[in-house]
């Protein structure tokens, strides 16, 4: 009998973690699979790290290490491409270069996009912040306009949600004087869905950076060097230097093309064991599965949800492969956690409540310890602890 294939397209929290947690289960060496991690990047992204590049505070290798890296060791197949095509009545994925791989188990993970099409002028001008190439690309932005003679640099964050507050505190102080940024936002308040400590905490910090909200307010236009606003149904066109996008989350058009249930977003429609309703062979976790708590509320689109289905979801295919039963889902909300600026964060959740640099340090410790392997944490962590001391070495 030949092994199991198990293929997982989606490189992300939910589909890295799912892949090393399948390689460590105690399969029997007759019942050991063949596991394929497919990926269009050759690196993993520890996204709720990337607002430290922007400051610098971090290094790209250590918040988006190699999958080659990652797997060294695990057993786990790593393929590097874009999958075009899933065939899931002949159970075959087909890649860009029109290689094909077959399996007997599936597992989409391909995350989603922020999308900017809906705006006029923002797919030409505002960057979307979601990818090691968009820290990159803003990097390079933001490099540029720090050279140029200006002496003021303007910036508009659209999205008043987490990655807006945290994008806009870690501009504030990568800028300092020199910056004028706004947070845009249709509703009546930021961080809406955060807890009451967090957005007074958050609040609190975007005062003290100087950066101006405009709330219940719509982008009508983005232009190369304006965006246009309606408020209260009044429009007005100001300067900008810069247009960052963080609203929306948009499944990828691969998922959008299965002839599998979904959704009216897109989201593919699954069992509480991560099984797409109908199928005993495909499971779909993280931003392509539209998911639910055990009240029936909808979990958001977030790294710790992603993080937490993959436990269930090796699980479930070990299970099913082991004739073992097969587990629900359970989210368990460990709370919240921001950066606001350097040296600056807010936690709240699992009753406590921290601020200031107190929560900017446990914050660094717990995503240490969220790092994909034992190798990179310790690696990553050995860094931190020297890096001051070479710093001061060298000044």
């Amino acid at each position: 009998m030949s092994a199991t294939r198990i293929c997982i397209v989606g490189g992300g929290f939910g589909g890295l973690y799912t892949a090393l947690r399948l390689s460590e289960f105690p399969w029997q060496s007759e019942d050991k699979p063949e596991i394929t991690l497919i990926d269009q990047s050759d690196r993993f992204l520890f996204s709720p790290l990337l607002y430290e590049l922007i400051t610098e505070e971090m290094q790209s290798w250590e918040i988006a290490p190699p999958f080659a890296e990652l797997l060294a060791h695990t057993g786990i197949i790593f393929q590097q491409g874009s999958v075009t095509e899933i065939d899931i009545e002949g159970k075959q994925v087909t890649l860009h270069n029109e290689q094909k791989i077959d399996y007997d188990k599936l597992v989409l993970s391909t995350g989603g996009r922020t999308p900017v099409e809906s705006t006029p002028g923002a797919k030409d001008y505002a960057l979307p912040f979601r990818s090691l190439n968009d820290a990159y690309r803003l990097q390079e932005k933001l490099r540029l306009l720090e050279e140029s003679d200006r002496d003021r640099i303007r910036i508009a964050v659209v999205g008043g949600g987490y990655s807006g507050v945290e994008l806009a505190c870690k501009l504030a102080d990568r800028l300092g004087d020199k910056g004028r940024i706004r947070i845009i936002d249709r509703g009546t308040q930021i961080l809406k869905d955060s807890s009451e400590f967090n957005r007074e905490t958050a609040i609190k910090a975007l005062e003290k950076n100087q950066i101006w909200q405009d709330l219940e307010t719509e982008v009508e236009q983005v232009a190369s060097d304006s965006i246009t606003l309606i408020y209260k149904g009044q429009p007005d066109t100001i300067p900008v230097d810069l247009v960052l996008w963080t609203v929306g989350n948009r499944v990828s058009e691969l998922i959008n093309k299965l002839p599998l249930p979904q959704n009216e977003q897109g989201l593919l429609e699954i069992e509480p064991t991560l099984l797409v309703k109908g199928r005993e062979d495909i499971f779909a976790l993280g931003d392509a599965a539209n998911s639910y708590d055990g009240d029936g509320n909808a979990l958001p689109a977030t790294a710790q949800v992603a993080f937490q289905q993959s436990d269930y979801c090796a699980w479930n295919i070990w299970a099913s492969a082991t004739n073992r039963p097969l587990l629900s889902f359970r989210y368990q909300p460990l709370g919240e956690m921001m950066t606001l600026g350097t040296d600056n964060a807010t936690i709240s959740g699992l009753g406590l409540k921290l601020d200031g640099p107190m929560a900017y340090l446990a914050r660094r410790l717990i995503y240490l310890y969220r790092l994909p392997t034992l190798k990179h944490q310790l690696t990553v962590g050995f860094n931190w602890i020297t890096q001051p001391i070479v710093e001061l070495l060298s000044s």
